[in-house]
């Protein structure tokens, strides 16, 4: 039985599956080799075994792909496959194939050296108008002989390794079938899982950006990964393509992302530690504070811990979130990019040198931790908070390690950790801390399909008519707790909180509804110690990105940074802050009492939303202050761009 297994269709598919692994490893050693300058002298064991790890994940996902053809074809239940002739075909099938695959790993080794980066399907575009592509190529091909040669040495262990099934080992009839049925049956959900690069439901398919989880800098992805991924995975994405609609010099003199001279003043608490929490769905319409004109003054909202916490910190009228779910929040919370387009998780910028929150305390002497009770994989956090300069990333793994907690008894049964036991479990990882600190951690029970734990069932309900309302009342509960053991620990008083939603959820209210609404979440500054007045600044509009530039005046940082966000503390003109956000093609730029709405070509609308709440008087072309709102969005649309596409997200870029 094994010997006709290990000759069957199915063994030696396996069989020339393990030689394409083999082949695109060494193609990754060549790539390693062609920049040993560049990862040399970083590497080392730790560092080794987790970028095996995650090449070998990626590798898994490309192969599957790339070989997808060829393994239907070998699986097919048809006698057809048991002819010679059949199988000489499937050989060319699978060497030109891998050989294709392996020219491109070995091509980036050199391309890497421009790019710093693993060449995606914009590549085509990008090279599309160069007439003397040949010749480059050529004189490429020439100076990297060696690459060359590798290239042969490479497609000759695909041709020579190839192995084919012996068809003297196949009893055919009814058996025949009903084998080759289950093989399918068997193979294909295992295949589907490689593709996805993860067993676990409920997480997305990793994508570029995952490779930042297996390094300690951007620059190692491209070592994680291998070019035929790349190329898949962002085939469809929408890249970013760069305006022209000003001069690089009109453009600067508009707006610039950079903060060159950061605020340093009687505000600035320098060594203090940051705390922000970054909660799940908390639209502002949950909070009672912010709603006191909803239902005739009669509403109360669903999140009374959060309304008391309100009464003593600095919050905004106008605040607004820069993304719609959750995967934009991190890049606009922790580096102030906001989403443009497509996610920044999503897109081959994501392998770009990117800054932080995180990574500019560590400078500082920081230490850092990031807390999110999903699988480590899920939603691209670990990816990024690890990209982004964080120590540590504390999620379900390291949670079901701790004995002091219910392990997967505390798990939610689709998406995470309960709130309740996950926020204690983050003061724990806090308490190990040592000071000053950046912790942050985001919260995952505010979620669909909206449930609570099961002894909370009876006493949270639907209230208000939708089914988030329970799981926001069960989420405050747990942040009140949170706080409540807080308040004891020696670091409290000396500590910046900043609580704010990663994106808005179910609505009720009209208002709420809207192109402007749907974006409309609380961010409070809450300081133990007084440092930072109370009150609820209605001038002002704020948005997830200006977080950064506020923490890093309130931290008394002095140096330059990058973040499309304003510093809120050092404003002193009515409409010097703005917010932007990005639906369905049409970029949103809110400012003083607009709301200006453009298609990347023309203003749509234009609405004054502080007295037109519901937006359903369009003033475009009616206002003075439509044509410089949207000279200011094109500058941040074209700087944005520009910097994707240039990799220039640092200040000295």
């Amino acid at each position: 039985m094994w010997k006709r297994l290990f000759h069957s269709n199915i063994g030696v598919a396996l069989l020339n599956m393990l030689v394409a692994y083999l082949v695109w490893m060494l193609s990754r050693v060549a790539f390693f080799c062609e920049n040993w300058s560049t990862f040399a002298p970083y590497m080392s064991w730790p560092l080794f075994k987790s970028g095996l790890h995650g090449a070998l994940v990626f590798d898994t996902s490309a192969l599957l792909y790339v070989n997808s053809l060829y393994l239907a074809l070998m699986l097919l239940p048809l006698h057809l496959k048991e002819r010679s002739g059949f199988h000489k075909v499937l050989k060319w099938l699978f060497v030109v194939t891998n050989a294709v695959a392996v020219a491109s790993n070995l091509m980036d080794a050199v391309y890497f050296q421009y790019t710093g980066r693993r060449s995606t399907v914009s590549v085509f575009s990008e090279f599309a108008n160069e007439g003397n592509i040949a010749s480059i190529l050529l004189t490429e091909f020439a100076r990297h002989w060696y690459l060359v040669l590798a290239f042969v040495v490479l497609v000759c262990i695909l041709w020579r390794s190839y192995t084919k099934p012996r068809l003297e080992v196949y009893r055919f009839g009814f058996q025949y079938y009903i084998s080759q049925l289950v093989a399918m049956l068997v193979l294909i959900p295992l295949a589907i899982i490689g593709v996805r690069g993860s067993v676990t439901a409920g997480t997305r398919p990793i994508t570029i950006s995952n490779a930042n989880e297996y390094v300690n800098r951007p620059v190692e992805a491209s070592v994680v990964l291998n070019t035929p991924f790349s190329m898949i995975r962002s085939i469809g994405k929408k890249a970013f393509v760069t305006p022209d609609y000003m001069t690089t010099e009109q453009m600067e003199a508009t707006y610039s992302p950079v903060h060159s001279h950061p605020v340093v003043d009687g505000l600035s608490h320098p060594g203090k530690n940051v705390l922000i929490l970054i909660v799940e769905s908390m639209g502002k319409e949950y909070i009672g504070t912010f709603n006191t004109d909803l239902d005739g003054g009669r509403y109360k909202g669903y999140m009374p811990f959060i309304d008391s916490l309100v009464a003593k910190s600095l919050t905004y009228k106008y605040s607004f979130a820069n993304g719609r779910v959750s995967m934009d929040a991190m890049p606009s919370i922790l580096s102030g990019l906001p989403m443009m387009v497509e996610p920044f998780f999503l897109t081959p910028a994501s392998l770009n040198d990117v800054d932080g929150i995180s990574s500019i305390l560590d400078r500082e002497g920081y230490s850092t931790a990031f807390f999110h009770g999903g699988h480590n994989i899920s939603m691209g956090f670990s990816a990024y908070a690890h990209s982004i300069g964080y120590q540590h990333y504390y999620g379900l793994d390291e949670y079901c390690k701790s004995s002091k907690y219910g392990g997967m008894g505390d798990w939610d049964g689709k998406w995470a950790i309960w709130d309740e036991p996950f926020l204690q479990f983050t003061l724990d990882g806090i308490h190990e801390m040592r000071q000053p600190f950046l912790a942050t951690v985001f919260t995952a029970s505010s979620h669909h399909p909206y449930n609570v734990p099961e002894q909370y069932r009876d006493s949270l309900k639907d209230e208000g008519g939708q089914p988030i309302h329970k799981c926001v009342r069960y989420t405050d509960m747990a942040l009140r707790r949170f706080f409540e053991r807080a308040s004891k620990e020696p670091w409290f008083r000396h500590t910046i909180f900043v609580v704010v939603a990663d994106h808005t959820n179910q609505a009720t209210h009209d208002v709420y509804k809207t192109d402007l609404g749907l974006y409309s979440i609380p961010m409070i500054i809450y300081t133990p110690d007084g440092s930072i007045a109370p009150m609820c600044d209605d001038v002002s509009i704020a948005q997830q990105t200006d977080i950064t530039p506020t923490l890093l005046h309130l931290l008394g940082y002095s140096k330059p940074y990058l973040a499309f966000g304003n510093d809120l503390l050092s404003n002193t003109v009515p409409d010097g802050t703005w917010a932007f956000n990005y639906n369905a093609g049409i970029y949103q730029l809110v400012k003083g009492d607009l709301l200006l709405q453009f298609d990347g070509t023309k203003t749509t609308a234009l609405y004054r939303f502080k007295t037109d709440p519901l937006l359903k008087e369009n003033l475009v072309g009616r206002l003075p202050e439509q044509q410089p709102m949207e000279t200011q969005l094109k500058a941040i649309i074209q700087q944005y761009m520009s910097r994707m596409n240039e990799n220039r997200l640092l200040p000295d870029k």
